[in-house]
């Protein structure tokens, strides 16, 4: 098969596309001949050396959809055909809390879908949602699954809730801001971009401030009706994360699963436990997170937002795009 190898570490130039050994599907297995794949900013650290547990060479890639090439002892055998996608969360366990001891994440060390071929666990694979094209299906997986667990698993948010995501565009908060919207909750976002933030609102967003703005929490507070909102998503951290717990209202949860701009320096314990607040950590989700949140795509009114495709061969310059922070939603690799 042809797939994106990683044999060293830095810039998007290294990924490069080779001849690998197609994969065997083994007992439990299923083997996936992929359509589309997509990126996500785990790649990026992974390739630039800022992840933990990095093995060289590897394959990158956790999200994926395709057809269904062949299966391993004990799978059932109908399942070659199908068209599905891939949940990149692996072996999570037995705890809806909390993942297990083996969990890990398709893409390093398991050979991840950069790749014309992917093999799973066959319990990792679902039936694509019907009417969604194969780059759409590809975007859902990592992303989808963090944003549905912080949102719905962790934060628990119901209909006629604010929800405030800081830093719209990205993948997982963009899903947030579909999945909140679906939900019936009011959704206020910020971004460093007034494109971005039209594009937000053009989604359903309720409202939005652009983060260079000095007022940027005040508006905030404004558009929530001076209270606050109720949720906030967060994977920016910094000194945003410290600006979420000041905005949210008495009784307010955050659900926080990244720190894109480094780590909160210092944060107001006395606003924490004065207002009753909920800090709430995630990460990706289990199996029935995954199941629920692609129950999300039955009914066909909601679409994943595709920033830009790539062909596979040229996943340094989707990487590079990625680098750019000029996406909005995810960015797909087309694959032959």
């Amino acid at each position: 098969m042809k797939a994106i190898v990683l044999r060293d570490l830095g810039g998007p130039e290294l990924l490069r596309l080779e001849d690998a050994p197609d994969p065997t599907p083994g007992p439990g297995e299923a083997v996936v001949r992929l359509k589309a794949a997509a990126l996500n900013h785990r790649d990026v650290w992974i390739r630039m050396g800022q992840y933990a547990g990095i093995k060289l060479p590897t394959i990158l890639g956790s999200d994926g959809a395709g057809v269904v090439e062949a299966v391993g002892e004990g799978v059932d055998a109908a399942l070659v055909g199908r068209e599905v996608v891939i949940n990149p969360s692996l072996d999570w366990g037995d705890d809806e809390r909390f993942f297990g001891p083996n969990f890990r994440i398709l893409g390093m060390p398991d050979g991840g879908t950069y790749a014309q071929l992917v093999k799973v666990a066959a319990t990792n694979i679902h039936p694509k949602p019907a009417g969604l094209g194969w780059g759409e299906a590809a975007a859902i997986p990592l992303a989808g699954l963090t944003a549905y667990r912080a949102l719905v698993s962790r934060a628990q948010a119901k209909p006629g809730e604010t929800v405030f995501i800081p830093g719209i565009g990205g993948g997982a908060a963009t899903f947030a801001l579909l999945f909140a919207k679906k939900l019936g909750a009011r959704v206020l976002v910020t971004s460093g971009s007034d494109e971005k933030l039209e594009r937000a609102q053009a989604l359903g967003a309720d409202g939005g401030a652009n983060y260079k703005d000095a007022g940027w929490v005040e508006k905030i507070r404004e558009l929530s009706g001076g209270q606050g909102p109720d949720i906030v998503i967060d994977a920016v951290g910094g000194e945003t994360y410290n600006a979420c717990i000041d905005l949210l209202s008495a009784g307010g949860r955050i659900a926080t699963f990244g720190a894109t701009t480094g780590p909160a320096p210092k944060v107001e314990t006395r606003r924490v436990y004065w207002k009753q607040l909920n800090l709430l950590g995630t990460t990706m989700g289990s199996p029935a997170d995954f199941t629920a949140m692609l129950a999300l795509f039955a009914d066909g009114s909601l679409r994943p937002v595709v920033d830009r495709a790539y062909p596979l061969a040229d996943a340094s310059a989707a990487h590079r795009h990625m680098d750019e922070s000029g996406q909005f939603g995810k960015i797909v690799l087309e694959i032959p």
